[in-house]
């Protein structure tokens, strides 16, 4: 039997007005559909790609009468010398006078964005900070197909271009922040003892955990101290153990971007590493052999130039203030 299509008195399918067919409301669903994707698009790349904000979380973590730390957590700037308003941003957070300034890398954006970061970042100059890198500080960025970030991990661009990760070293250094690529310190910190190591990006397999451990006994010889702060920039889950293992009370990522791309009511859709989607950013803890530590994974404030965009995600800095847990 042939297949037959209801039709109305008039002869018409159900639903259709006077003069319409079937091809014609389908196209209409189509542009309706194209025209919100252009606004989606056109929102996520000249909006809130650049709709700069500061967080403001706390976590109780330090001892009972401890008087409260102030930690400024900046993270992937992606910064290249034209994004001004991402440059007076930064420099802005300095008026905050936080007691303590975390970078998680991917500072670079641009082959030529280097005394850009020196300039994002002089503001800060006298104030305690500590730093490891990302992939971005060696490697600049590259075009590459989106999708392959639906995978388990996106893995760095072969061909990307060597960056001059030497000088970009020399104005950190010349800024008094202290490096913690694979390497360890302790600082006095608003008048306590805070013992600071880090690991080299885990996203190129640069971390190194015995030199990191071999770094904190050393410069945790002779020493007291008040806490113990882990730094990476890719929060890999094998990475976020072997900071609680050597006994961090906190523990800074960023990477993640916070997804990046979110949708609204769901979340990110993707980590770009192996942390559980819900831990992509923020702050929450992670667990190792019975420890647990604070953590907190930056959304970071910047995205690739060649992937300008951001939807439900907007670029963030965080203020994260550490209190004194209740007894």
């Amino acid at each position: 039997m042939a297949n037959s299509v209801a039709t109305s008195s008039s002869g018409r399918p159900p639903g259709l007005k006077p003069g319409s067919s079937p091809l014609g409301a389908a196209s209409a669903v189509a542009l309706t559909l194209l025209g919100v994707g252009a606004a989606t698009a056109v929102y996520g790349t000249m909006i809130e790609r650049r709709a700069f904000r500061l967080r403001r979380v706390e976590s109780r973590i330090l001892p009972p009468g401890s008087a409260p730390l102030r930690v400024l957590h900046l993270s992937d700037f992606h910064v290249a010398p034209w994004q001004r308003k991402k440059q007076d941003f930064v420099r802005g957070l300095a008026a905050l006078k936080p007691d303590l300034v975390v970078g998680t890398g991917d500072n670079l954006g641009h082959v030529d964005a280097i005394p850009t970061v020196a300039h994002m970042l002089e503001p800060f100059e006298g104030i305690p900070s500590v730093h490891v890198y990302g992939s971005n500080d060696y490697l600049g960025p590259v075009l590459k197909n989106p999708f392959t970030y639906f995978g388990r991990s996106a893995h760095v661009a072969k061909k990307a271009p060597h960056l001059d990760t030497k000088t970009l070293t020399g104005h950190f250094n010349r800024l008094g922040w202290t490096p913690l690529n694979n390497m360890a310190a302790v600082l006095e910190v608003a008048g306590r003892r805070i013992r600071f190591f880090g690991v080299n990006d885990p996203h190129i397999e640069a971390d190194d955990f015995a030199a990191a451990g071999k770094a904190l006994r050393e410069a945790s010889e002779g020493q007291d101290w008040d806490l113990t702060i882990g730094l990476a920039h890719a929060p890999y889950q094998r990475v976020l153990s072997g900071l609680v293992d050597l006994g961090a009370d906190a523990i800074f990522a960023g990477h993640t971007h916070g997804g990046q791309v979110c949708v609204p009511g769901y979340g990110a859709l993707v980590t770009n590493c192996d942390i559980p989607r819900e831990q992509v950013k923020g702050l929450s803890t992670w667990t190792s052999r019975g420890r647990t530590a604070a953590l907190h994974v930056s959304a970071g404030l910047g995205t690739s130039i060649y992937a300008p965009v951001r939807f439900a995600c907007p670029p963030e800095a965080t203020l994260l203030t550490f209190l004194p847990r209740v007894s």
